[in-house]
């Protein structure tokens, strides 16, 4: 096999969580692209249909199911019809997230609680289900972020606190699943990459932000996309219980 080789994924079956819009719909292209037939599940079925019909143009096959990570039993249902309708899984994508920015004072149980719940809990309910049915040789890749690492000045201590319980989570998780059932567990950790969520940042934020990036600009989703596929393919296939930093160099600044 050749190392080019190693980035394919044909004949293998990913989940993607959050694939309605922003970077779930760039890792969905990116592992079809990769030869991966795609389950793609977030709470917005109008919306997960579009990114079905896009990995269908790439050729592959894919199926739309919507899910609320947040519950475990939906969770566990979205496995059951992926291993139902396209026969395995192979590629976890724990994508789906929320964030908010309210200040600590003012932030209610309720607002810290649902960040946690989708962030963090949902990312658990779609791992153990899929530890559950994934055989030697699978993958799971949780999407954290920088701000599990460090601070970007909006207060966002449910947010940070969530993804960095993901680190924590990836080493246990690998930890326990590499050696007994040749699962590899890893994270991404993006920096500044335009999302729906960072449609919401204030006016200007993103381009303070910016300053902080010795790369000098914002991330490009392919950029992210493409270290998924190296993660998630033969490529990482020595890599586990690691978090792999795609900033621009926001956490060495």
């Amino acid at each position: 096999m050749s190392v080019l080789e190693m980035f394919r994924l044909d004949g293998r079956v990913a989940i993607v969580t959050g694939a309605s819009s922003g970077l779930g719909v760039a890792f969905a292209r990116a592992l079809a692209e990769a030869g991966a037939d795609v389950a793609l599940a977030a709470r917005r079925a109008e919306r997960l249909e579009q990114t079905r019909a896009m990995v269908e143009g790439l050729g592959r096959r894919a199926i739309a199911v919507p899910t609320d990570v947040a519950d475990p039993e939906a969770c566990q249902r979205l496995v059951d019809t992926t291993v139902a309708e396209l026969g395995r899984v192979d590629v976890l994508v724990n994508n789906a997230g929320m964030g908010t920015a309210v200040p600590a004072t003012r932030e209610t149980p309720e607002q810290f609680r649902a960040v946690i719940d989708v962030n963090l809990n949902g990312c658990y309910w779609m791992a153990q289900a899929c530890g559950r049915v994934m055989q030697p040789g699978s993958s799971i890749v949780n999407i954290s972020s920088v701000l599990g690492l460090t601070t970007a000045g909006l207060p966002q201590a449910a947010y940070a606190s969530s993804k960095a319980g993901l680190l924590g989570m990836t080493r246990d998780l690998a930890q326990q699943w590499t050696g007994r059932k040749g699962i590899r567990v890893n994270a991404l950790a993006p920096g500044f990459f335009a999302s729906e969520m960072t449609d919401q940042y204030p006016e200007g934020y993103l381009d303070m932000l910016q300053l902080r990036v010795p790369s000098g600009r914002a991330g490009d989703e392919q950029e992210l996309a493409a270290a998924l596929v190296f993660l998630a393919s033969d490529a990482g296939g020595y890599v586990t219980g690691q978090t792999l930093v795609v900033d621009g160099g926001v956490t060495i600044a």
